[in-house]
């Protein structure tokens, strides 16, 4: 279908229909049967009109998570906020804020993923026992506290600091959460499958 046919994104009532909306755009995606995919244009952006989104998604800025197509979601459906591995800074913090009390946006998706560089290399660096010089140590800062959570020695230690680190990453967030009315949830997407699989 192309995008100039599918239909137009829609707000939704709540933060579950919102959730549940992502999923099923995600269960198009790994179905082959998207209804916006990447057939963008500049007549689809255009006739997005006014925007409505309906989900905040913070994501890691890897190349292989496009996060519009994995939720085949379409110009206006929802807001995306990317740094490496998800990490919170004021910018992101404010973006956040800005879609709940701008957009009353009702849900954020925090989505880590398999196999994230920035998880990889902060668990490179605290075995050596370094240190990143430069912004990037920020990064470090900010997820070294999730792998040192699992464990250094932990057994699929990366696929699990990925998990901790989603987990965290939601808990910074919690006090942007208003009971029925704003819901922050985490999940990891799977580079393999392609898949979204909400965490516990």
């Amino acid at each position: 279908m192309s995008t100039e046919n599918a239909p137009a994104p829609r707000r939704t009532a709540g933060p579950m229909e919102a959730l549940s909306d992502l999923l099923a755009g995600n269960r198009r995606f790994v179905g082959g049967r998207p209804r916006h995919g990447h057939h963008v244009s500049a007549a689809a952006a255009a006739a997005s009109g006014d925007q409505q989104p309906y989900a905040v998604v913070i994501g890691c800025i890897d190349s292989r998570v496009p996060l519009e197509a994995i939720f085949d979601q379409t110009f206006g459906s929802i807001c995306v906020v990317r740094s490496g591995a998800h990490v919170l800074d004021l910018a992101v913090r404010g973006s956040v804020e800005f879609a709940l009390g701008q957009l009353r946006v009702p849900l954020v998706v925090v989505l880590g993923h398999q196999r994230c560089g920035a998880v990889g290399l902060t668990i490179e660096a605290l075995r050596a026992g370094q240190r990143p010089d430069g912004a990037l140590a920020y990064l470090f800062d900010q997820i070294a506290p999730a792998v040192l959570d699992v464990g250094l020695d932990a057994e699929d230690l990366q696929s699990r600091a990925v998990r901790r680190h989603v987990e965290r990453t939601v808990e910074q967030l919690g006090t942007f959460a208003v009971p029925g009315q704003v819901d922050i949830v985490g999940a990891v997407y799977d580079l393999d499958s392609g898949k979204v699989a909400l965490l516990d």
